[in-house]
């Protein structure tokens, strides 16, 4: 029997004859074959990795970094997730085996029809990497007697950003004890950590053995069912933001397997952050919380007070953003429904900026959990800053705040910029799927409204609507930011030394 002889592309085809992943410290994607493709990149839900192809006699080399600078920031890893290529090409090339970049990423590679998928996952190795090392790990952390180390382990948003309160507590840190190592527990080697901090990747040899010895852990969110807390670890709980809407034991219709993870989980908390009055009510009720409840402000917020070092930061950003000095800047910062958690746009935010007309920019950011499933807005004058890593640098640029239910309303006001309630779906989230603490239409410091078209003639009015809610913005303030006056984090930092949380 014969073999069938390979039939030749068509003339003008595009083939992918050679695929390789290169390691080491400038990792890449690097593919040849014949033809003339397109412009073209690895696109992933919210990062795209844009190629470089080179051309000689009816043949290219397409060369994809896999480090990528975001935000005009330093090159880092890219994200975690998967990244397509469709360059409508014949694959004839074999796949390469997965690359481990020591301390990056690692990166698969497989195919399918015309397009390729490139795999990013944490630089864990084969020790660390898959279920049954896990389980070996956690099993070795569980079981080893570790002595106190003093260090402070930081984690943000389950360790995918370096942000929020863990972050301007480590900045006082840094500034008043550089003596402590601060360790940051991060989901990959994406996420940026602080100057002069330690990135410890989730699931790695490191990550275990400093969760498990470090005295001081300083976290935004649960710490999770694989923290098993020591006798001399203090677990600084700060949050992530004053409630409107129900949260743990007082959410509708909580099971008991809810109910009892949410008591473990705080029975693991030392001390809790609130940002005022409220908070602490709340936080005691909704987890049952009998401990020490430190009511300071938010540490997140001292850089949203302090004249021209804020005006500063603020021009910084701008440029950050590619924002220009004469647009307006709106942030919408919708929260997460419960119903579904990968659905952000809420306003249909293109077609609100473009009503308002020229000279308008709004910036849309998506809670920390449609980080993941969520993918980017792109729009000519909408920027999705979902994956930016400091939403507290977004209200230093921000000209108004546009949110619904999110927590982000409480932080804002420090500020004492206009906001503005867009919640087309209250009742439902009201009634039916969250409840609130209190009325937001009668507490709210701005106007709450359900109509897009309503919204844009308010926003274009926004020197009146300020006057005219003028008197409930300073109630607000003082109901829920008395405390907010720039240096919380000073006096948590003091706080914990004169415990001796950390020495």
């Amino acid at each position: 029997m014969t073999a069938t002889p390979p039939v030749d592309p068509p003339l003008g085809a595009v083939t992918i004859d050679s695929i390789v992943v290169e390691g080491g410290p400038a990792p890449r994607l690097v593919i040849a074959g014949t033809g003339t493709p397109g412009v073209a990149a690895l696109r992933g839900p919210r990062q795209d990795l844009p190629g470089e192809f080179t051309h000689a006699a009816g043949h290219y080399t397409g060369t994809f970094p896999l480090l990528v600078s975001r935000w005009n920031g330093p090159e880092l890893p890219a994200p975690s997730g998967r990244y397509t290529l469709t360059l409508d090409a014949t694959v004839s090339a074999a796949m390469p085996a997965a690359v481990l970049a020591s301390g990056l990423l690692r990166a698969a590679v497989a195919t399918g029809g015309s397009s390729l998928t490139v795999e990013i996952s944490p630089p864990l190795d084969d020790a660390e990497r898959g279920p049954d090392a896990q389980a070996a790990l956690e099993a070795q952390y569980r079981s080893t007697k570790h002595e106190p180390l003093n260090a402070v382990f930081f984690e943000s948003f389950y360790g995918q950003s370096a942000t929020c309160n863990p972050l301007a507590l480590d900045r006082e840190f840094a500034a008043t004890r550089p003596d402590i190592t601060r360790y940051w527990s991060v989901v990959d080697a994406s996420v940026q950590v602080p100057e002069g901090s330690v990135a410890l990747i989730e699931g790695s040899v490191d990550w275990w053995r400093i969760r498990g010895s470090a005295r001081l852990l300083v976290v935004n969110d649960w710490l999770r069912n694989r923290f098993r807390k020591r006798s001399f670890q203090t677990v600084l709980q700060t949050w992530h933001g004053t409630p409107l809407k129900k949260i743990a034991l007082g959410r509708p219709g909580v099971g008991l397997r809810t109910a009892l993870a949410t008591i473990r989980e705080r029975s693991r908390w030392s001390i809790m952050l609130a940002q005022n009055p409220h908070s602490t009510a709340v936080f005691r009720s909704a987890y049952a919380y009998l401990g020490p409840v430190w009511q300071e402000g938010y540490p997140r917020d001292d850089a949203l007070v302090g004249g021209a070092r804020a005006d500063r930061n603020a021009a910084a950003v701008r440029e950050r953003l590619g924002l220009a000095d004469d647009v307006t800047v709106l942030l919408y910062a919708p929260t997460w429904r419960d119903d579904r958690p990968e659905h952000i746009d809420h306003l249909e935010v293109a077609a609100f900026t473009d009503a308002l007309g020229p000279g308008y920019v709004t910036l849309i950011r998506g809670h920390s959990r449609t980080l993941r499933p969520g993918r980017d807005v792109r729009a000519s004058n909408v920027l999705d800053v979902t994956g930016y890593p400091d939403v507290t640098e977004l209200f230093l640029v921000a000209d108004a705040l546009i949110t619904d239910y999110s927590s982000v309303m409480f932080d804002y006001s420090v500020t004492g910029k206009p906001m503005f309630f867009f919640a087309p779906d209250l009742e439902h989230y009201r009634e039916q799927l969250r409840g609130f603490y209190f009325d937001l239409d009668e507490a709210a410091p701005g106007p709450v409204v359900q109509n897009a078209a309503e919204l844009v003639e308010l926003v274009l009015d926004r020197e009146r609507v300020s006057a005219e809610y003028a008197g409930k913005y300073v109630d607000w303030q003082a109901r829920f930011n008395p405390r907010d006056d720039g240096k919380s984090a000073q006096r948590i930092v003091e706080r914990l030394l004169q415990r001796k949380a950390i020495g």
